[in-house]
């Protein structure tokens, strides 16, 4: 007995100091986290890395293209003996290679203008990039306040269940001693019921926040959170949503995104205009080759040989003789013919277009259609912030004044709660308006909180349109 009390002493004691030691996210390290973690983000950096590499290759375009070709193989039957050009019958092992240079001098600026084009796509998913932390920054503050609410709602209801019990304990004494109406006491119970649902549902609300920004986060385990990190301030926010906009014009960078955006495509307009202007390059190529069937021969010394003729003399047939010299063939080296077949070739190339199925018309035309694109979706989202903003101030200062009104109510519903309870607890009035009053204060309680967090969430959302950091 002595050991399990020890053990038992032991598991309470580190109970509580990991009670005490464990401690919430903060809204800054939540933040961290989702910078760090967040797939969307992740995805949003990955097409800034190919925009950045599009860049890269579009200034390599304006190198030199140098090329090589080397090839080596065997021919049996009839064939040309490329080191003679004669048609030889044997088996011949035959190489060549050669190197080619083409550079483009002039094709309409079409190489500058994608660069360029290419460098504006390249500023504009790093903006894009920034879009996406901006907003995901917005996303996991206001994940960050529901997760708040949620949980202030649930200590509110708590709140509500405790003094429910309170009163039901001393209903039961009074109904036990038969000194109260039954039905009062039937009524709390009742009333503890809906308590205990209401409990159940802010439950359910805080887990739902919470898995919200686990997601966001993208954590597997439930997210804790540190209230006291959050600073909340409840003045009247000063800024119009004229103020808001203009700052939000300055300072987002999903405006600036969509502004590379439409330079990009005038860019483009000017790619697609160098196919009507003729291209100028040059080329120039080293060229060598191999043949087995190429020999040298060497004179080694020279004999008399018939000719097969005759000549007659006193009618007697006599060979006709001549000298001729005598060769030894040898083999010509791999190296050496590469090196004694060497030649080259430099030239200049006019590429003059014609007629291309007006491929050229038609894709000018289309870099038109995305220019237009390109400004129609600047301006919807020009439209769409200011329009939103109008919304969210409009919000936030029907917030302001709800919550204002409510705090006043909640004022109100104190006093008149805190009579009720003392007729209620002497016996001169009935449980009816007892619980009316409690209920009108808990549920503005439960409303105050509501329109607190709205409010804040509202100037949230205005901060974030001018590019303010939480």
């Amino acid at each position: 007995m002595r050991n399990l009390i020890i053990i038992a002493c032991f598991l309470f004691s580190s109970l509580c100091l990991a009670q005490e030691t464990e401690k919430g996210y903060t809204l800054e390290e939540c933040i961290s986290i989702a910078l760090k973690n967040n797939l969307n983000l992740k995805s949003s950096k990955i097409r800034e890395k190919s925009a950045n590499i599009n860049f890269k290759q579009s200034k390599a375009n304006l190198l030199p293209s140098v090329n090589g070709n080397y090839n080596l193989g065997v021919n049996n039957g009839r064939s040309i003996d490329p080191f003679t050009n004669d048609f030889i019958n044997q088996r011949l092992t035959f190489s060549n290679a050669n190197l080619n240079l083409d550079a483009v001098i002039f094709n309409g600026f079409r190489l500058l203008n994608s660069v360029k084009q290419q460098k504006l796509n390249a500023k504009a998913a790093m903006m894009e990039v920034e879009q996406e932390k901006q907003n995901l920054v917005l996303s996991v503050t206001l994940a960050y306040l529901q997760v708040l609410n949620s949980r202030d709602v649930l200590l509110l209801n708590e709140q509500r269940l405790e003094a429910t019990l309170n009163q039901l304990k001393i209903q039961k004494d009074l109904y036990d001693e038969g000194r109260s109406n039954p039905a009062d006491y039937t009524d709390l119970l009742g009333q503890k019921a809906i308590d205990e649902t209401n409990i159940l549902s802010s439950q359910i609300e805080l887990n739902n926040a919470r898995l919200s920004l686990a997601r966001l986060l993208n954590l597997d385990e439930e997210v804790a959170i540190d209230k006291s990190s959050v600073l909340l301030s409840f003045e009247k926010y000063k800024l119009s949503s004229d103020e808001v906009y203009q700052d939000a014009l300055q300072s987002l960078a999903t405006f600036k995104a969509r502004e590379l955006r439409v330079e990009a495509a005038k860019k483009g307009m000017g790619v697609a205009r160098a196919q009507y202007i003729p291209q100028v390059s040059i080329f120039g190529q080293l060229n060598t080759n191999y043949s087995s069937a190429a020999q040298t021969f060497t004179e080694v010394g020279r004999s008399t040989v018939e000719t097969g003729d005759f000549v007659t003399i006193n009618n007697q047939n006599i060979p006709v003789m001549r000298e001729q010299s005598q060769f030894s063939s040898q083999q010509i080296s791999y190296l050496d013919q590469f090196d004694n077949n060497l030649n080259s070739v430099i030239g200049v190339s006019v590429r003059i277009p014609l007629l291309n199925g007006f491929a050229a018309k038609n894709n000018v035309a289309l870099e038109k259609v995305r220019v237009e694109e390109s400004l129609v979706e600047m301006e919807r989202t020009q439209v769409e912030i200011k329009n939103t903003i109008k919304q969210v101030h409009f919000d936030m200062e029907a917030a302001f004044s709800r919550y204002q009104s409510l705090q006043k109510q909640v004022e109100a519903f104190e006093k008149s709660f805190d009579v009720n309870k003392i007729r209620f607890n002497n016996g001169v009035s009935n449980y009816l308006s007892y619980i009316t009053s409690k209920n009108n204060l808990e549920n503005a309680k439960v409303n105050l909180s509501n329109a607190k967090y709205a409010y804040l969430l509202r100037v949230k959302v205005l901060e974030y349109y001018r590019g303010q950091v939480f």
